[in-house]
């Protein structure tokens, strides 16, 4: 009799998975209280996949021996917590997909912010030193799905804490922490460590033979490797920019304009004023994204040209146009305020600012010293906005109260002047007034194209 698997959520995490258990020959049943998009439908028919959509039959699901949750669906549903009672195994699509990857090895990227960037500039190098890679957990494909229907040696995978959170035997053969900051902390019981402790996860099952890369400069990861003590056994390679670090097993230390990343005896400089994608954030990507490939075996000549070649990646203090001497930046996908500290950091003009959405329990002092120096006036875009409004009144000169995407660019374009750049970046999630912060962002590019750029 076959063992039967039941996948929870039918978007990019689940679909993926179905398919990859389907053709390992399980029995499997896919089931989301939404809706299914068309595409991933048209995916599991192709696959026959059996699936089901706005509803969760109950005695399908339980009758499984084994869970695969997608990352979006909490703990705390109803669904799960039946599952759970029931002694049923949960697990996340990379946990599934990471038995069945055979000799491919994985470069994994998590942390609070810099994982997008990070994840497709790793790729990128990968790609252009010619090694037969896979993009996906977070961004690209899935990874399930590139398992199933492809051969790689290499997959880069983007991690959140909630896909690491359903990892259990999973191994990263080479593992990146960008940082830790307060960020879904309404996952987390409201508590820092044990959100950070989620992220620490990306060094789980790490042998001698692994890396794990970090930055030195984030006080909350070193206090999660002295927590960690002893157990961490991969070879360290720390990157920083304040603090004085040296590693046997290589490292990355930025001096005046250029940075050197070293691993074993491979090392190579990267002049930063030459790189495309702007802001000290950028260059912490940069210098753990150079560490991760000089350890998967990179030449250094083709990560120095891969960087410096490398664009801004979309929804990521994304240019989306300039009229009238106003710079207009698309930065939806900072959905947390140390997203929003790194880009009010990177202005250098009078900024209005567009902020709000779904609060995810946030604390906006840090932002305050810039808000005060930088921002001309501050949108607030979302269906509440009180908290935003509260914690900056006196702060910031001006500030417009907007419930619509209509309304707060209208506003923008209103109190914005020739020198001004509009920033659209948010520091909540999107839901409240889109369905995701892409879909925010490209609605604030189509506007910017129509209102704007068009007249």
């Amino acid at each position: 009799m076959k063992r039967k698997i039941a996948v929870l959520g039918g978007g990019i995490s689940g679909y993926g998975s179905a398919i990859l258990a389907k053709k390992k020959g399980f029995d499997v049943f896919l089931s989301d209280m939404g809706k299914i998009a068309d595409k991933f439908k048209a995916r599991l028919d192709e696959w026959s996949v059996e699936y089901e959509e706005g509803q969760h039959t109950e005695e399908r699901i339980l009758d499984a021996q084994e869970v695969i949750k997608s990352p979006g669906i909490p703990d705390t549903a109803p669904m799960v917590q039946k599952i759970r009672e029931r002694g049923i195994p949960v697990i996340s699509e990379i946990e599934f997909a990471a038995r069945y990857k055979g000799v491919a090895k994985t470069i994994c990227i998590t942390g609070s912010n810099g994982k997008t960037t990070t994840t497709s500039l790793i790729y990128k190098i990968m790609t252009d030193a010619g090694r037969k890679v896979s993009l996906g957990g977070n961004i690209g494909e899935s990874f399930a799905y590139s398992v199933a229907t492809d051969k790689y040696f290499w997959h880069v995978l983007e991690l959140s804490s909630f896909q690491l959170d359903g990892c259990y035997k999973f191994k990263a053969d080479i593992g990146v922490l960008t940082n830790i900051t307060p960020d879904h902390l309404d996952r987390y019981d409201y508590k820092l460590e044990n959100y950070a402790r989620s992220k620490m996860r990306i060094t789980q099952n790490q042998t001698t033979a692994d890396y794990f890369i970090f930055s030195a400069d984030d006080p909350t990861t070193q206090q999660m490797l002295t927590e960690m003590d002893d157990s961490l056994r991969a070879h360290q390679l720390p990157f920083a920019i304040n603090t004085a670090i040296a590693s046997g097993d290589g490292d990355a230390i930025l001096e005046g304009h250029t940075f050197t990343a070293t691993v074993g005896k491979k090392s190579v400089t990267i002049d930063t004023r030459k790189m495309k994608i702007e802001g000290m954030h950028n260059v912490y990507n940069a210098m753990s994204a150079a560490l991760a490939t000089l350890a998967a075996g990179v030449d250094p000549k083709v990560i120095k040209r891969s960087i410096y070649d490398f664009s801004p990646v979309e929804h990521r203090l994304e240019p989306a146009g300039k009229h009238d001497d106003i710079e207009w930046i698309n930065d939806s996908k900072a959905t947390n305020v140390d997203s929003v500290w790194y880009a009010l950091e990177s202005m250098k003009r009078p900024t209005v600012w567009i902020a709000g959405g779904t609060d995810k329990g946030n604390d906006y002092t840090p932002l305050k010293e810039f808000a005060r120096r930088k921002v001309k006036a501050l949108v607030c875009m979302g269906v509440d906005n009180a908290k935003l409004k509260r914690d900056f009144a006196g702060i910031i000169p001006v500030i417009r109260d907007c419930h619509t995407l209509e309304e707060a660019m209208a506003a923008a374009r209103d109190v914005a002047a020739p020198g001004d750049t509009v920033l659209l970046s948010p520091a909540c999630a999107s839901f409240d007034l889109f369905r995701n912060y892409e879909d925010r962002g490209r609605q604030f590019k189509e506007w910017v194209a129509k209102n704007i750029l068009n007249k």
